[in-house]
C-alpha cells in the first residue's frame, strides 16, 4: 500500500486548493492511495504513488504541460515524495457503457501525443518510466520463465518453446516503422473520462517507454470482454484506422504484429507490480495476470 502521512498531506494540499470540506480516502490499492478534496470549483484529486509508480506525477506533469487538451489540469505535483493533485476530468467512459464511437475520437489525439513524445523518450527513461523498447522485449520475455507463472506446466512450456519465435517477431517489429514513445498500457474505459465533449487520459501509471501501437491490446480487450464484441466486429477495424490515420498509409500489418507482439509485452510489464505484491493481494492480481498469460498464449501460432 502507498503510505501517506495524511497531516504531510493535507497540508500539501491545502497550500495548492482550498478544501471546503474534509478531504476523504476514495481507495487505497498497493500502487497508489488516492483523496477526494471538496473545493469550490469541483472536486480535486491527490493520488499518492508506491514506489513501483514513483514516475507517474513527473510524467502526467510533463505530458500535461504539452497536451493539456488529452490530461486532466494537474494542480500540483511533488517528484519526491510522488504525490500529484489534478482537477477533476468529469465521469468514465465505462460508466456510459464504453461507447466503440469515443475511441473513434480519441485515439487520433492521443497517437498526436505518442508521435510528439517520441522525442522525449530517453528523457522519460531517465526519470524512471520504464524501458520495454522493442530491442529489450527478448531479454523480458526469458524473465517471465524466472517467476512461478500462474499458468499450467503445459501452457509455460507453450511460451518457454516459443521464445525463439518470439525473438524474430521483435527483430521484425524493431525494424520499421514508429520509434518507441510513451505506451500508456492501460488504456481502457475506467481510464478515459469525459466533461461536457473533452476526453482526457489518466492514470499513466502503467506507461512504459515502448512500441506506440502496443496500446490498443488493453483497449481492444476491454471491448471484447465488457463490450462483448465478437473479435471480427467491424468497431475494431474502423478503431485501428482511426488510430493509424496520422501515421501513415500501409501499416494495418504492422499494427497486427504490434498488437501480437504486444500481448506479450504487457505480461511481461506485469512482472513490475507483481514483484511488489505478496500474500493475498498477490493471489488477486495473479487471477489477472494468469489471463494475461493465457491470451498471450493463444497468439503463438498467429
Amino acid at each position: 500500500m502507498a503510505h501517506v502521512d495524511r497531516s504531510a498531506a493535507d497540508a500539501w494540499i491545502a497550500a495548492s486548493v482550498a478544501p471546503t470540506g474534509a478531504i476523504a480516502v476514495a481507495h487505497e490499492r498497493p500502487w497508489s492511495t488516492v483523496l477526494r478534496v471538496p473545493t469550490a470549483g469541483g472536486t480535486a484529486w491527490f493520488k499518492a504513488c508506491s514506489s513501483v509508480h514513483a514516475f507517474e506525477p513527473r510524467l502526467t506533469a510533463d505530458l500535461h504541460a504539452r497536451w493539456p487538451d488529452l490530461l486532466p489540469q494537474v494542480l500540483a505535483v511533488d517528484e519526491r515524495r510522488a504525490w500529484l493533485l489534478l482537477a477533476d476530468a468529469g465521469t468514465r467512459i465505462g460508466d456510459r457503457g464504453n461507447p466503440p464511437g469515443y475511441w473513434i475520437d480519441l485515439l487520433p489525439r492521443y497517437a498526436e501525443l505518442q508521435r510528439g513524445e517520441s522525442a522525449c523518450a530517453a528523457d522519460h527513461l531517465a526519470h524512471g518510466v520504464p524501458d520495454l523498447r522493442v530491442v529489450t522485449l527478448p531479454q523480458g520475455y526469458e524473465e517471465l520463465f524466472r517467476e512461478d507463472l500462474p499458468i499450467s506446466s503445459d501452457e509455460a512450456r507453450v511460451l518457454r518453446d516459443f521464445a525463439p519465435a518470439f525473438v524474430g517477431l521483435c527483430s521484425e517489429l524493431a525494424s520499421g516503422g514508429p520509434s518507441d514513445s510513451i505506451q500508456h498500457d492501460d488504456l481502457h474505459m475506467h481510464n478515459v473520462f469525459l466533461r461536457g465533449n473533452d476526453l482526457r487520459i489518466l492514470d499513466w501509471g502503467d506507461s512504459s517507454i515502448s512500441h506506440p501501437f502496443a496500446s490498443l491490446v488493453v483497449t481492444f480487450r476491454f471491448l471484447e470482454e465488457r463490450n462483448g464484441l465478437a473479435s471480427d466486429d467491424p468497431w475494431f477495424g474502423r478503431i485501428r484506422d482511426a488510430y493509424l490515420e496520422g501515421w501513415g498509409s500501409g501499416l494495418t500489418e504492422l499494427f497486427d504484429l504490434a498488437m501480437r507482439v504486444g500481448l506479450f509485452a504487457h505480461a511481461i510489464a506485469e512482472l513490475r507490480q507483481r514483484a511488489v505484491l505478496s500474500g493475498p493481494a498477490r493471489e488477486q492480481f495473479d487471477l489477472d495476470f494468469g489471463v494475461w498469460l493465457r491470451r498471450a498464449t493463444a497468439r503463438v501460432d498467429g
